[in-house]
């Protein structure tokens, strides 16, 4: 319900592309929502399956409405606009059969101009160590969006490094269960020197660029 009506405040009624990374609730719970209110152009997927009710009434909806229904591949790029575009480094085809879900993320880098952010869902180590390899300096970007919400399962060492970033956002629930985000990873995040930005303290975090600056506000 947040969602749809922060949407609908900033005056949005269709929604171009939808991503999502992969099949837990808490990453694809608000489509039902979304589905409801706004008229969706696309949905990107990983194609990683999921076998709860939710995922089901997702499929069932995007069916229903004969939504166009794209699963991703690596190395392949989505055009937002002439100058704006994400590029995908995952989730490789060899982790779409692994148990961890997390691993079947989307990680896609939003590139405008001279301004460039990861966003990597939840993916954990085994999909980061494929990304260096396959990827490499192409990781580097000006933000990072925290994987799996700052858990210690994500954000390795050589993996911080090749992204390179100023500025990392991570996405959590304020007094989560999970203990998000891990002590070793703020801990990694401050070694690296990184402006971190918490929604769990911060509130809404909004990032702005006209495709040479960018500047992060907080809602808190």
């Amino acid at each position: 319900e947040k969602m749809v009506a922060y949407i609908k405040k900033e005056g949005i009624t269709t929604i171009d592309k939808v991503i999502i990374t992969h099949p837990h609730a808490d990453h694809l719970g608000g489509m039902p929502g979304i589905l409801e209110n706004f008229k969706v152009g696309q949905i990107y997927d990983s194609g990683k399956t999921g076998t709860t009710a939710l995922y089901r009434q997702y499929m069932s909806a995007v069916n229903k409405k004969n939504i166009p229904f794209t699963k991703v591949t690596p190395g392949s790029e989505i055009i937002i606009a002439d100058t704006i575009k994400l590029k995908i480094f995952a989730p490789d085809k060899s982790l779409l059969s692994d148990d961890e879900v997390n691993n079947s993320s989307i990680v896609a880098k939003l590139t405008y101009n001279k301004f460039s952010m990861l966003l990597t869902g939840d993916a954990e180590k085994a999909s980061e160590e494929i990304m260096l390899k396959q990827y490499g300096s192409e990781l580097k970007s000006n933000v990072l969006k925290s994987g799996h919400h700052g858990s210690n399962t994500s954000s390795s060492s050589k993996f911080l490094k090749a992204v390179g970033a100023e500025s990392v956002v991570i996405s959590l629930g304020a007094g989560n269960d999970y203990h998000h985000p891990h002590p070793s990873t703020l801990k990694k995040y401050e070694q690296e020197k990184l402006k971190v930005y918490r929604t769990d303290q911060d509130g809404t975090v909004t990032i702005t660029s006209d495709g040479n600056s960018y500047n992060i506000t907080k809602e808190k």
